[in-house]
């Protein structure tokens, strides 16, 4: 993956994240809870994308 479009996809995520805190009345917990959940898919997906982590194809849940 290009580096354009890894920037490209973590200022996407990064104002989609910055529009649900902003713009949409939720609890503090559920807002924190929200951001976490983020984040850790995030990094996991920085990860994957850099090499770090194995293919997840291998994972099954359920």
């Amino acid at each position: 993956m290009p580096l354009i479009n890894l920037v490209i996809v973590l200022i996407v995520v990064g104002v989609l994240l910055w529009l649900v805190n902003t713009y949409i009345p939720m609890d503090r917990k559920i807002k924190n809870i929200l951001n976490i959940v983020v984040v850790i898919v995030v990094v996991i997906w920085l990860l994957q994308v850099f090499g770090v982590l194995g293919s997840m194809d291998s994972i099954r849940i359920g």
